[in-house]
């Protein structure tokens, strides 16, 4: 399944420096966070700037009164998406400001999001993302966010 990101050409690789992958150390610091595990976010890559997050669809208590994705869980997966991609190129962070756009009912079977930063500042980081459900093959795009964050460290 792609999720969103375009792949390149290996030749196009072989001219730019290969990206640190920090997905271990990323599921390690997520399976510290209690919410985190309780909404079943899943880490799936983790390289400097960027970060791919899944959490597959719950019956118990994901739903909003019209059972889509609830608002709060889709601002979490990006802040969450987001702070990562920023964490693994700074170290801590903290977000100072972020704004989620819900573009469509978040509806699927699972849900990916995508962070990457945009901007690496010395005192702030300004990071993208966006929400894509998935149900079968079919995929949309359900929500994007802007964050800005501050290094704690």
């Amino acid at each position: 399944m792609d999720h969103g990101r375009q792949q390149r050409s290996t030749d196009e690789l072989t001219d730019e420096a290969t990206p640190s992958d920090h997905t271990e150390r990323f599921r390690t610091l997520s399976a510290t966070a209690s919410f985190n595990q309780w909404a079943g976010f899943e880490v799936l890559r983790v390289v400097d700037n960027e970060c791919d997050l899944r959490m597959h669809w719950r019956d118990d208590g994901m739903g909003q009164y019209s059972n889509f994705l609830h608002a709060g869980l889709i601002g979490a997966l990006l802040d969450t998406a987001c702070g990562f991609a920023a964490a693994s190129t700074v170290g801590g962070v903290l977000a100072s400001q972020f704004s989620v756009n819900c573009l469509a009912p978040a509806v699927g079977d699972e849900f990916i999001a995508l962070g990457r930063v945009v901007k690496l500042g010395r005192k702030q980081i300004f990071t993208a993302g966006e929400l894509h459900a998935y149900r079968g093959d079919a995929s949309k795009l359900v929500a994007t966010a802007t964050t800005i964050l501050v290094p704690t460290e």
